[in-house]
This record gives structure tokens, sequence and C-alpha cells, in this order.
């Protein structure tokens, strides 16, 4: 793919697919993938992805800090993971049981997990996290389930963000708390009484539009003390985060492990999986549950995602992501330095975040992210960033490149 720089963005085919798709599907697209809350300029079609680039259907190449929302953590069309699908593809995918690759790849996320003992799959991140909290409402005989204010699980009734078509019955039993703040936690629980199922957490704060907070430990460890007295599940939801931060599972990073991880997005580099992982306490309630679907044990993705995990273990995947994003935030800092825009940064440099000042309604943002596209990079105003291993320091500088026509658009803001 080349590093041409993108042409003035005319919209002419991307707009014709919007026109069309508006005729035959809801609102145009359903769900975050939907463009129409993103800057001025930004595609809502796609033609192709290579390594950390990505074609929209108008020609036009950005550097992707989204990797397709997560899911691509090698980078897009990434050999060995390519190979593997191929090869499983031709022996088949959809089958009337599993592939062998089923058992290899349980096998290589157990040795991979230390909390793990045993490993399901599923396809989303959404099919993970309900069927965690299935497993601990079976395995505890109780109902209640604490869940972080603004936290996201998914998009389904119990923890979908919109409340159309939800009724009070589907979230009778949830509780709340504060991420990273231990008397909140503290209060939940004893609002839970001895009905305490589970506390179920993301890696890190991630909610969007806001700073991102990363755990305390002493909040991590507090959780993990407050479950085992109440012999309740800490379910960790690595949906977002898993294998990006640690392979062993994200709060690997503050010595805590969960008894349940719910994971998705980066495990196979972009094919439709997800996973549970579990300790030995909660393997009879994982098998008295019923869950399932027609798609479930596709074995293409699981070909990809042992060819993913392998190569993130092989090439300590987290640590080099790391480093190219902490160049990433350096190179932001300076740029913001010399054009006079303060801007804050947050999260793990894997995933980061920047805001800017006085950006209540992410005018600053959005005209950072316009230029900033218009110069071929491909960044998001309000949500969560992500790296990729494709990502080199010359992909790195070449964004930069682009960032610097997006501050001094926020510069001429005033």
């Amino acid at each position: 793919m080349s590093a041409s720089t993108p042409r003035p963005h005319d919209n002419s085919r991307d707009a014709d697919l919007r026109r069309r798709a508006r005729s035959v599907i809801p609102g145009g697209l359903w769900g975050h993938l939907n463009a129409a809350g993103l800057p001025d300029g930004y595609p809502q079609y796609f033609e192709r992805g290579e390594g950390c680039r990505i074609v929209d259907v108008d020609g036009r190449e950005f550097v992707d800090f989204m990797c397709s929302w997560g899911p691509i953590v090698l980078g897009h069309h990434h050999p060995a993971v390519e190979t593997a699908a191929r090869r499983q593809a031709a022996l088949g995918d959809t089958l009337n049981g599993p592939a062998p690759v089923l058992v290899d790849l349980a096998e290589l996320m157990v040795a991979m997990i230390p909390h793990a003992a045993w490993c399901m799959f599923e396809k989303n991140g959404g099919d993970a996290t309900t069927a965690a909290v299935t497993i601990a409402r079976a395995g505890t005989g109780r109902r209640k389930l604490l869940v972080a204010r603004g936290s996201y699980h998914g998009a389904v009734p119990w923890c979908s963000p919109s409340l159309a078509g939800v009724t009070a019955e589907d979230r009778a039993h949830i509780l709340h708390y504060d991420y990273n703040d231990v008397a909140s936690l503290e209060a939940a629980v004893d609002q839970a009484g001895g009905d305490l199922a589970a506390i179920i957490v993301t890696a890190f704060r991630h909610d969007m539009g806001r700073a991102l907070d990363l755990p305390d430990a002493a909040f991590a460890r507090r959780m993990r003390e407050l479950c085992d007295d109440a012999d309740a599940a800490l379910i960790l939801d690595d949906v977002r985060a898993g294998f990006r931060l640690a392979l062993g599972g994200s709060w690997e990073t503050v010595g805590v492990r969960p008894d349940l991880s719910a994971f998705s997005k980066a495990i196979a580099n972009g094919y439709p999986l997800g996973a549970i992982t579990g300790g030995e306490r909660w393997r009879e309630a994982a098998t008295k549950i019923f869950t399932t679907g027609s798609f479930w044990c596709e074995a293409v993705p699981m070909a990809a995602a042992h060819a993913t995990l392998t190569e993130l273990a092989r090439i300590d995947g987290p640590a080099l992501m790391g480093r190219m994003g902490q160049r990433l935030r350096d190179g932001l800092d300076r740029l913001a330095g010399r054009h006079g825009v303060p801007i804050s940064q947050s999260g793990p440099p894997q995933m980061p975040l920047v805001l800017f000042a006085e950006d209540a309604g992410f005018a600053r943002g959005s005209a950072f992210c316009s230029a900033a596209l218009r110069a071929g990079a491909y960044f998001h105003p309000r949500h969560n960033m992500f790296l990729s291993c494709a990502h080199t320091e010359a992909d790195i500088d070449r964004a930069l490149e682009a960032a610097d026509e997006g501050f001094a658009a926020v510069a001429r803001l005033g």
C-alpha cells in the first residue's frame, strides 16, 4: 500500500453508499460504527487495510489509530494470521461440531493466562460478558451484579448504554459503584448483602468523552478481597484492552487476578471471536448454563486467534505497542506546546485518548481530527484510540506530521 497523501475528500462514492444505505438500513448504520457522529470529512465506507494503513472507498489513505475499534492488534492482513485462516478455511469453517483448533486455542489461552483453568468461546464481547455474568449467577445461586457507573459492557439489555427497548426488569439486580472508589464499592457490596453474585469491572476506566483512569492497585485488591469474602465472582471485562496491555490479562499489571475474564476485540486480529476464561471454582457453573450460537464454533476465527496470540507472545506485542504509543504521546505533547494548545492525554500508551482544554462540545477535538484526517491520520476526538504492532516509528512520525496540521487548525479557533 502506498503512503500517498490523501486528496481532498469529495465523498463521491462514500456519499452514494450512504444514500443507498439510508433506504435499506435503519439510520443508515447501527451502533458505534456509524460515522454520522464523527467530525467533518470522516468516511463511512472503507476499501481495504494493510498494516497500520486504511484506505476509504474514495481512495484516501490514513495512518490508522482506531484499528477497527480495537480488533486489529497485529496490523491489517498480517501474513501469519491470514495464512492460518486460509489453511483452516480450506479444511472447513462452520461444521457439525468444532475443528481440532478449538482445543489447540483453549490450551494456548489456559497456558497464557495465569488465572485460567478453562476457556469457552463466543462471537463478540457482549456474548462473553453476558455469559460470564450468567456463570457467576449459576455458580453462586445469587442475583446481584455490581457495575461501575458509566462503564460499557456490551449492547444487550442488561448493560446497553441506551434504554430504548430495555425494561426495568432487565436491570432489576444491578447495583452501581464508582471506578477506583473503594468506599462506593464497599457500599454497593453492603447493599447487595447476601445476594451478591459478582462484581464486573473494566481493565481501566474507558468511558467515552472523559479522561481515562488506570486501575488503582488498592482499589483492585479491595475488590478481590470483597469477592473472596462473599464467595462472589470478580469478572474482568477485558474485551477492549485484552492482549494489548498484558498477555496474561490486563490486571496482571496491578497484580490482581479475576475469577472470570471476558475477551474479544484483539483476540483474532479482526476475525470474529470472543472468549471467557475462568478459574477452577467456576468450572461446574460453566457446564450448567446453556450458552450457544450457530457460529460460535467457527474454526477459521479460532485458527486466526491461535496465530494472533502466538505472534503477540513471540514479539512481546504489548511492549511494542507501548513503545510506539509513548512515541505518539511524546510527539503530541511537543506539538501541542509548540502551537500553544493545551491538551490532556490519558490511558495506557497502547490505547491513548487526547482531549483538549475547555472543549465540552468537542469543537476543538473535531477541528483537530478533521485537519489531521485531511493530512493522512485517522484519530478520534473522544473515544480511546488503539495502537497495533504494525505501527512503526516512521508511521508514528508520519501521523505526527498530520497532527501538526490538526493543532494548527485548533490554534486558529482562538
